[in-house]
């Protein structure tokens, strides 16, 4: 019998929390005010299902180019063409580097 092959399949270390960060996002990550035109990195937190991206695109740094609802619309670079994903506020994460434009 095949296996299944669904969009979390493969994810065992990828979508898994150590010891000390299991448990619900800290209350001040989800608070914080995204503006367009931002820097985020894409880092799924496997205890909130609901808005999280394609494991493809986890670890990896767009920018801001709408909002939709309660999500972001981030424009990625994925070999060599920009991809739009939509993600929620609980998979983004402020990035510290200070990219160029990528349009």
């Amino acid at each position: 019998m095949r296996g299944s092959r669904g969009p979390r399949s493969g994810t065992r270390q990828l979508l898994s929390k150590g010891p000390k960060d299991r448990g619900l996002p800290p209350i001040s990550a989800i608070i914080y005010d995204y503006k367009i035109g931002e820097k985020v990195v894409i880092k799924i937190d496997p205890s909130i299902h609901k808005g999280a991206p394609y494991k493809r695109f986890h670890g990896k740094i767009g920018e801001i180019v709408e909002k939709r609802g309660k999500a972001f619309v981030v424009l990625v670079r994925d070999g060599g063409k920009l991809k739009k994903v939509i993600a929620r506020i609980e998979h983004l994460r402020p990035a510290e580097c200070k990219l160029p434009t990528s349009r």
